[in-house]
């Protein structure tokens, strides 16, 4: 069980998350994007997302501003998330439009407000789980999404209420965080997508 938990922690590690919520939008989305495009536009998304991330942190590592990929300290936190808002703002500048890509453009915008809420609790040292910011968003795009293209997507929406319940249990069980945090986390992640989608829904 130990090992299954420490497992989840690092597949459904928050770095991840954008570049799933992208992959699942062109499988499931039934508009008509050509392969080449497509290509280009998650790789692009995973250069920014993960690539660039994991390597700063092991800059920062290095550098012995960050003791854990899984960012423990509050104050260590500031800098990835400083990183990865800024690195939102690229993707939404120069990668997606709100013309081809709306459903995408306003996920990425809500992960851009669930990020920038993040760092500014850091500022007041409140912490929250990022695993739960992460799967919070993507869970809420994909519910979003099933309702937007009438799609009866249950079994991979069930499948991720699962993961995001043994994902908060690993974080508990690891004393990673409180309670508290998880909630707060799951919460930053769902209601800034839930609100921007007002604008694509």
């Amino acid at each position: 069980m130990n090992f299954l938990l420490k497992i989840v922690s690092y597949l459904f590690h928050p770095v991840w998350m954008p570049f799933a919520g992208t992959l699942l939008y062109f499988l499931i989305s039934p508009r008509f994007f050509p392969l080449p495009v497509v290509k280009a536009k998650v790789l692009a998304i995973a250069i920014m997302t993960v690539f660039i991330p994991i390597v700063f942190f092991l800059m920062l590592k290095t550098l012995g501003k960050t003791s854990s990929h899984f960012l423990s300290d509050v104050r260590e936190r500031k800098w990835p998330l400083l990183l990865s808002a800024f690195l939102d703002l690229l993707i939404l500048k120069f990668v997606l439009d709100t013309f081809d890509y709306p459903e995408l453009y306003f996920f990425f915008l809500g992960i851009f407000l669930s990020t920038l809420t993040a760092l500014l609790l850091v500022f007041v040292r409140i912490k929250v789980s990022l695993h739960m910011v992460g799967l919070g968003g993507v869970l809420a795009f994909l519910i979003l999404l099933s309702f937007h293209f009438h799609l009866n997507l249950i079994f991979t929406i069930s499948f991720l209420i699962a993961v995001t319940g043994l994902t908060a249990t690993s974080r508990l069980h690891y004393k990673a965080h409180t309670s508290t945090e998880l909630v707060l986390g799951i919460l930053l992640g769902i209601v800034p997508q839930i609100a921007i989608a007002l604008a694509w829904l």
